[in-house]
Formats: C-alpha cells, structure tokens, sequence
C-alpha cells in the first residue's frame, strides 16, 4: 500500500498492524555465547549440575546472569546430569540371624550418630558379640572410612581374637572392597541383616504348654 502511494500511518492501520512490528528487525541471537559456555562448562565437569554451572558463570565475569535464563539454555541442551545407580548386595547374600551358642562366634557392627556442641558430627563404631551381648568396642571419630574399619578390627583382634562371623548392615564402610579384603584375609565371613530389619533377632522357640489328664478331667 506505500508503494501505491498510502502513507505508512495509513497503511498500517488499515492492515491491522503497529509500527513498532512493521519497523521491528531481528537481532543475532543473545544466547550463542552464553550457550557455548555452557555446553562447554558440563563437559569439563560431567558432575555439576545447573546450579553449579550458574555459580561458575557469575564468578568468571562481571555481569550478572539470570539464573533462569541459564537453566532455560541448560535443559534445552539436555545436559542434566543422570543419577548414579546405587550397588546393591545380591538378597542372596542375606540371610536370618541365628543365635550363637558361645562368645566370640558372632559379632554385629553398626554406626551410632551423636552431635557436640558445636553441631558437629560424631561418628560411632559399635561393635557387640552377639552371644553374650557384651561391648567389643565403640570407636568414635568425626568420619569413619572404610579404610579405618579394619584398622579398628585389628586391634581389637589382639586383645580377644576374630569372631567366625561379623554381622553388619549394606553400608559402604562395611562392604566396602578393603573390608572385604581383610576379612578373606583372616577367615571371617561377613553377612549382613535382612532388608529393613535394623534390629533384627532371632526369637527363641516357644514351648507348646501340656496339662495332665487328670487335671484336664478336674
């Protein structure tokens, strides 16, 4: 219609359209860069997720950046981040806890967590012989690796020997591969508590009560 002759007012109300959509022209896109650093961030750290490339990108420049606009770029790019599947212990390894008949046949490891003062974390290793029901020994630090759980194994096997088998719940510190390595080394075998049963015992077998005959016909 211009061409014909129609101002520019005119033929843009006639169509139905603003100026500022008539005059508008497209601008490179503002995200190329930003996408690039991006991309580029979750390849060299495979672990981090939005949250961490958003705080990585604000400490390497100046200007700010939206943290949306960022997760916006992050998901289109598809680069979430995919949970680590957790090991499980075969059920077959599990089995019902039996009573043993003397000390020293059974020990059962679990961790007790308490908290000082100053919020902080303690770790505590408890160690009970399952017969007798005695302490062994509680050894309390601020962490407990898996590494350490032999150590302490080991000096408590100076004073009163190794049990035939340790008891112990589907923790990393306690199947972990230099647990299991000591204990193939000095003959232990390890078993662990059935799923969901942290205090699992074994209930000892009721007797069937019997009345007299004589007392029966009373």
């Amino acid at each position: 219609m211009i061409d014909q002759g129609l101002s520019e007012r005119r033929s843009l109300r006639v169509v139905g359209m603003s100026t500022s959509a008539y005059r508008y022209q497209a601008q490179p896109g503002r995200n190329v860069a930003l996408r690039r650093r991006i991309v580029e961030l979750a390849e060299r750290h495979k672990r981090y997720g939005v949250g961490m490339i958003h705080l990585k990108l604000l400490q390497e420049g100046d200007e700010p950046v939206n943290y949306k606009r960022v997760e916006g770029l992050y998901w289109e790019e598809r680069l979430q981040v995919r949970r680590r599947k957790r090991k499980k212990v075969p059920a077959s390894e599990r089995q019902a806890l039996f009573r043993p008949s003397a000390p020293n046949e059974v020990w059962s490891m679990g961790f007790v967590f308490d908290r000082t003062a100053d919020a902080r974390v303690l770790k505590c290793r408890t160690i009970v012989d399952d017969a007798t029901h005695e302490s062994v020994g509680i050894e309390v630090e601020r962490a407990i690796s898996g590494i350490g759980v032999p150590r302490v194994l080991g000096r408590m096997a100076i004073v009163r020997g190794l049990p035939k088998t340790i008891r112990t719940d589907n923790g990393k510190e306690s199947c972990g591969k230099t647990v299991v390595a000591w204990a193939y080394g000095g003959g232990v075998q390890l078993r662990l508590i059935e799923p969901g049963k942290p205090n699992q015992k074994e209930a000892p077998p009721r007797e069937t009560p019997t009345i007299e005959r004589g007392a029966r016909e009373a």
